[in-house]
């Protein structure tokens, strides 16, 4: 298959300016895609553009990558409901030196079409307001600017000049990179037409030349939530905001026909390894091969195979397949983030040193596991309490020695009930 074709095939093409295909026809073609500073991490909503700089790459054509120093301080209004606040220059540069390094993960930065990273900054910095709208301005008519939904969408609410003027910022900067680095198509969302459209508007007029866009669709889930979110908000690139556990429990969870888009779109298998893979889910789909396919392949390039071992040795703690080896292994950090929000009960350096009983343990304390000791003394002669993935009785004394890594110890009731022990700080 071409690229184009590729694109259509794994749901990550939406619409392409005519001419596009002729172009990548006769020339090795560069293409960007802008991202906006807004944290020092990307999120997975992210991953759409940045497939298709991957996708861009791999068909042998060059791949430019623009971190917004100059766009990230002003906002771009294009599916906001509300203007976001600003960022001052120091916060700017922390989060692009941030994802300029995630970005690195995913592109080629050497070869005959090796990545480029550029920033806006660099060339809005020495450019006056009176140069702006003398040079750029005079091309873009007022009766454009509005026509677009960015625009439109916020009329009744209201929209800053900073905020309408974000379009002739973003068509600068298409046009800089056409003149200055060759640049002829620009890649993104959906929603990023209308600021193309005025780039390669900027590119006719002023110019007198021809530059094309290429986006793919917003993602969305099928139960009509927002991809890209969980509980707590983004799930991020960074492992210091979501940990490998739940990034990877993000895509595990997926629903049967998410999980089939997601395989296309988020992973460089080829197509007859999905089509292998979907045929298998569909004749057993309690295997759930596409959601296991699918989280492995994406935490694997993200986060690496340590990590990806990790979260599968995490996951596994919830469906009680691990033994006390396996939880001893894990990285305190990884457990913490498995059983955030269960229970928890402090104790003391000199309480674990002279040693407590399990009763004691499981019903006391302001926030105890067990009602009282007397459900504490069944629970423990039925057989259904664990420390650290190993059965207990009533003889059982909690120590120091009970400690995964410096300060935890796992209890658990049944299959799905867990309890938390913490050393004092």
């Amino acid at each position: 298959m071409s690229l184009i074709e590729d694109l259509k095939w794994r749901g990550l093409l939406h619409d392409i300016m005519p001419g596009t295909e002729a172009l990548m026809d006769q020339e090795r073609v560069k293409a960007y895609v802008g991202f906006d500073p807004t944290a020092d991490s990307l999120h997975i909503g992210n991953l759409v553009p940045i497939m298709l700089l991957v996708h861009w790459q791999k068909a042998g054509h060059t791949p430019v990558v623009l971190v917004g120093g100059a766009t990230g301080m002003v906002g771009d209004p294009s599916g906001k409901t509300a203007e976001r606040q600003f960022l001052d220059a120091e916060v700017l540069q922390h989060n692009l030196s941030g994802q300029k390094a995630q970005l690195e993960r995913f592109l080629d930065f050497s070869g005959e079409n090796a990545a480029v990273v550029v920033n806006n900054y660099d060339w809005f910095k020495d450019i006056s307001f009176l140069d702006f709208i003398r040079d750029v301005g005079k091309h873009i008519t007022v009766n454009y600017m509005m026509s677009k939904d960015s625009v439109k969408n916020r009329l009744e609410s209201g929209m800053s000049f900073t905020e309408f003027t974000y379009q002739l910022v973003q068509g600068h900067d298409f046009y800089h990179l056409w003149k200055e680095h060759n640049v002829k198509v620009q890649m993104g969302g959906s929603d990023q037409w209308g600021n193309m459209v005025t780039g390669t508007e900027l590119i006719r007029k002023k110019g007198n030349g021809q530059a094309f866009a290429i986006t793919a669709p917003l993602i969305t889930k099928s139960d009509g939530s927002k991809f890209g979110k969980s509980e707590g908000g983004n799930v991020w690139l960074d492992k210091n905001r979501t940990s490998a556990y739940k990034f990877y429990q993000y895509w595990i969870n997926a629903a049967d026909a998410d999980a089939a888009r997601y395989l296309r779109i988020f992973t460089l298998l080829p197509r007859e390894d999905i089509e292998a893979i979907e045929a298998s889910h569909a004749e057993n789909p309690g295997a759930r091969a596409l959601q296991k396919a699918l989280a492995e392949d994406v935490t694997r390039r993200i986060h690496g195979q340590a990590d990806l071992d990790t979260a599968v040795a995490a996951s596994r703690l919830l469906f009680g397949k691990t033994s006390e080896d396996d939880l001893r292994a894990l990285p305190e950090k990884e457990i913490l983030s498995v059983f955030e929000g269960v229970p928890q009960r402090v104790l003391g350096r000199d309480e674990l040193h002279q040693g407590m009983g399990i009763v004691d343990v499981l019903a006391g304390g302001e926030t105890p596991f067990l009602a009282s000791n007397g459900e504490a003394r069944r629970a423990l002669k039925e057989g259904s309490v664990s420390v650290n993935k190993a059965k207990v009785d009533g003889s059982k004394t909690i120590t120091s020695e009970d400690l995964v890594g410096e300060s935890l110890i796992l209890v658990q009731r049944g299959k799905k009930n867990f309890y938390l022990i913490r050393l004092a700080d």
